[in-house]
């Protein structure tokens, strides 16, 4: 059997860190976005004598200390009873380490995936599975939980789903552009002299738009903790100045990757193509805000 997950991209604006030795009690508040486009995962199983687990990106095979988060969750999500050959096919929209949450939806759907699969474990179960692994091995905080939540998501409490408390800006009208434009280490920042400063501004900004809970007040509070935390500089901030021309909303940086994005209006989306043409940017993408939980089905689609 074929079992399909998507799961969306996710930007995260800006966060906060809260650390926990229970990794379902650890996450991030903050603020974010989560995309039409994303990951999709493929599961197969097929009974056989002896117990072996293959996972791939994007069609090509990994081996496990390059995905620990997904190996692991796929050994707590299938049965200790089963044996047979397990693969796990991960396609993913956004290049990897870019800031897209590619660690994460490719841990959720997996866990998904196999929980539609094996039928023991409940949506919410299997989430946080994924959110359990994905903060143990430092692929990110809050991801998962925004992900489980689609929209544009304030991140209130810390935590896995079902702990953490999400809620949801109301917006109309509005497109994303992104422009993945390099790779930065999350676990690298998370380790780094640069949380203090983080934790400070992410607290800031996150007050500014419970205060008032609009996409316009949410992209100046983006923009305002990537400079205050000295996380957007150097060509990337350029690169921001010149998309600022063409837009009413300010630019910001993805958290955490070498990546912009921005909200547009339709009347925008022509003139900033114009832009990225001339600044010899070739790579965005537009795409519309997911606003539902990840899908996961029985896949009639075909072969991969």
């Amino acid at each position: 059997m074929l079992i399909r997950a998507f799961v969306p991209a996710h930007i995260t604006a800006f966060f906060v860190p809260v650390f926990n030795e229970n990794p379902l009690l650890a996450g991030s508040i903050g603020a974010g976005i989560n995309l039409e486009k994303g990951t999709n995962i493929f599961v197969t199983t097929e009974n056989g004598p002896e117990r072996h687990i293959h996972i791939a990106f994007n069609g090509e095979p990994v081996e496990r200390n390059n995905a620990i988060i997904s190996y692991s969750v796929a050994e707590k999500m299938i049965p200790k009873d089963f044996s047979g050959e397990i693969e796990v096919w991960q396609y993913f929209d956004f290049p990897n380490g870019y800031g897209f949450g590619n660690s994460a939806a490719g841990a959720l759907g997996t866990a998904l995936a196999l929980a539609f699969n094996f039928k023991e474990k409940t949506f919410l179960q299997a989430s946080q599975v994924a959110h359990k692994y994905e903060v143990l091995y430092k692929g990110g905080l809050g991801d998962v939980i925004a992900q489980f939540y689609g929209g544009i998501e304030l991140r209130i409490k810390p935590g896995a789903p079902g702990i953490g408390v999400v809620d949801n800006i109301f917006f109309e009208g509005y497109k994303v552009l992104t422009l993945p434009l390099g790779r930065i280490s999350t676990k690298e920042v998370l380790d780094s002299d640069v949380i203090k400063l983080i934790e400070e501004e992410g607290k800031r900004s996150l007050e500014e738009v419970l205060k008032y809970p609009r996409v316009e007040v949410l992209m100046k509070a983006a923009r305002a903790f990537s400079e205050r935390t000295g996380l957007l500089t150097g060509e990337l901030l350029e690169i921001a100045i010149e998309l600022d021309k063409d837009l009413r909303l300010p630019s910001s940086m993805v958290m955490l990757g070498k990546s912009l994005f921005a909200l547009l209006r339709e009347d925008e989306i022509e003139k900033i193509k114009a832009t990225l043409t001339d600044l010899t940017i070739e790579r965005y993408h537009i795409c519309e805000v997911y606003t539902q939980r990840p899908s996961v089905e029985r896949w009639m689609g075909g072969s991969l």
